[in-house]
């Protein structure tokens, strides 16, 4: 008889997620859990269902740009692909924007906001990346306010598709990417309080959103980031021409490959200052809390699916007389996968209840200021974690993981970018140093995980202990070499702000993870925080060479 192998499949994403579930049951109480929980069993269904299905079938497609009409007219049109075009009506409906602006639960709508949004993401192709922008300029104009915000708030918010914007976020231009003070837009005066801006923007992502944020440099303004003004700018006019903006090309990338990211001119676009007419960069500081949450999110989506379809394609597939579900080595491999995604889930949703409480004026002191390190460590830490895991779980179905048409490739190639946008790992460990330096973030951040760990069970007594003097090591390596040699510190700043995450993740897992096990009689998180901390917490390296002459050897 031939032998075929058995595609692996996917059920209700909610139903099927032990630890979001436990997660909803230990922190939302049950007024709270009746309104979101029919939500996200939709939202699940969805993902298992009619949108993994069309994603299947959309595998091929991509945006498409038209330049010219057939009469020679400029008109620079995207055609979405339908997996995308089915993406931005269930985005609105479903209120994967608007659920965090609603605030029907308080403090925790941004949690709430943010499981629909896990649950949706690795169906969609990383619609959240228009999404995500989406937020990010909804919440700096909520922060900043005026005639902008009044115009394109209820837009950006809005349930119905038929009315619901995206936003762009314009930052990077050919002379840097993280480096956002050497923008050469140039914002020309009007007169009359508006702008023409000139210049180009080398890499746009979602090139069909109704608006975007983008820096300039006002006439006469000094170099440098502080001479940067944020301006608000509507990608076209009432009659539908483009503002002043020229799509040079779409990008041709190793993945997000449904995501029209494009190189636009920007010559004379007209613009509004959100924020004044300098400081720029500060003034979109409330994108990035939002942008860089979102990032952590499609990381957990991308690991969660990668390891959905490897736990279902395991009990299917028979190697050697024996299903993969039944040999030792290959459940090993899923198990060390499961732990970090339930560390990072933990470390995420810890960041989004301190986001919530921000936002809904509930925070303390101390949340706020560790808050500012948490969000640089999550999103490096998480993204890191993406591209490990799901390179795992493409290795556990084999060849059939290598090849285009089983879907499995793309996730790889889409959860490379996680360790890139919003900040590259080095540039957020060097931020989070910032954070500790000029905002005294390092002491709140350790009472928080201190906290965390005093909460746990005595059966996790070790895992919490661990996680507290990880913490306090990177803590200790800080201090000494700023004393000691102070040079070093960039050199190490990668090891630090990973060891900071790390520690983190396993603080909160093993919290929830004695929670779950008294409450819910599941000793599974129990066993994943143990994982976690065999897997590796501590990273810090004491007396590390000096590495310049080794990396930059050319023989």
């Amino acid at each position: 008889m031939a032998f075929f192998q058995v595609p692996p499949e996917l059920g209700n994403q909610f139903t099927q997620d032990r630890v979001l579930r436990s997660y909803l049951a230990r922190a939302f109480g049950p007024d709270a859990r009746r309104v979101a929980e029919p939500e996200l069993e939709s939202m699940g269904e969805l993902a298992g269902g009619e949108l993994y299905r069309l994603q299947l079938a959309d595998r091929l497609n991509e945006p498409r740009l038209t330049s010219w009409d057939p009469w020679g007219n400029r008109v620079d049109t995207i055609e979405l692909t339908p997996l995308w075009q089915r993406c931005a009506v269930i985005a609105a409906e479903q209120g994967l924007v608007a659920t965090g602006y609603e605030r029907k639960l308080g403090p925790q709508s941004r949690a709430h906001q943010f499981m629909l949004v896990y649950l949706f993401d690795a169906s969609s192709d990383v619609y959240t990346c228009p999404l995500a922008m989406t937020d990010g300029a909804a919440a700096t104009l909520t922060a900043h306010g005026g005639p902008s915000a009044e115009r394109a708030l209820p837009r950006l918010t809005s349930r119905d598709p038929n009315t619901a914007w995206t936003s762009g976020q314009w930052m990077t231009e050919r002379a840097g990417g993280s480096d956002v003070g050497l923008s050469e837009t140039v914002a020309k005066p009007n007169g009359d309080g508006t702008y023409r801006l000139h210049g180009t923007k080398w890499f746009t992502s979602a090139t069909t959103s109704q608006m975007a944020l983008t820096l300039g440099r006002p006439e006469g303004n000094p170099a440098g980031g502080k001479g940067l003004a944020l301006f608000y700018v509507e990608v076209r006019d009432a009659a539908g021409r483009m503002n002043g903006i020229s799509i040079n090309r779409l990008k041709d990338k190793l993945g997000t490959r449904k995501v029209p990211t494009a190189e636009l001119t920007l010559e004379g676009a007209l613009a509004v200052p959100v924020a004044g007419l300098s400081d720029g960069v500060r003034n979109i500081t409330p994108m990035l809390n939002v942008t860089r949450t979102w990032n952590a999110i499609g990381a957990l989506a991308a690991m969660r699916r990668g390891i959905a379809l490897a736990r279902d394609y395991a009990k299917k597939r028979v190697q050697f007389g024996a299903s993969l579900a039944d040999k030792p080595l290959h459940t090993d491999t899923l198990a060390g996968m499961q732990a970090e995604l339930e560390g990072a889930f933990h470390l995420t949703f810890r960041t989004i209840e301190l986001l919530g409480k921000l936002e809904d004026k509930t925070a303390s002191a101390r949340e706020l200021h560790a808050l500012r390190l948490y969000t640089p460590l999550m999103k490096l830490t998480t993204g890191k974690q993406a591209v490990a895991v799901v390179s795992e779980a493409l290795e556990c179905f084999g060849g059939a993981g290598y090849v285009e048409d089983t879907g499995l490739p793309r996730l790889l190639r889409d959860a490379q970018v996680l360790s890139i946008w919003e900040g590259t790992t080095n540039v957020l460990s060097l931020d989070a140093l910032r954070a500790i330096a000029k905002e005294g973030a390092l002491a709140p951040f350790l009472e928080d995980l201190r906290e965390a760990a005093s909460a746990c069970s005595t059966e996790l007594a070790a895992e919490a202990k661990a996680a507290v003097a990880a913490a306090e090591h990177a803590a200790h390596w800080l201090e000494t070499t700023m004393a000691k040699e102070p040079q070093r510190v960039e050199q190490g700043a990668r090891r630090f702000a990973l060891t900071l995450g790390r520690a983190a993740e396993l603080a909160h897992l093993a919290r929830h993870a004695s929670w779950s096990a008294e409450q819910e009689g599941d000793r599974r998180s129990v066993l994943a925080a143990k994982r976690l901390l065999k897997n590796g917490v501590d990273l810090i390296q004491e007396d590390m060479p000096e590495s310049r002459a080794l990396a930059m050897d050319e023989g």
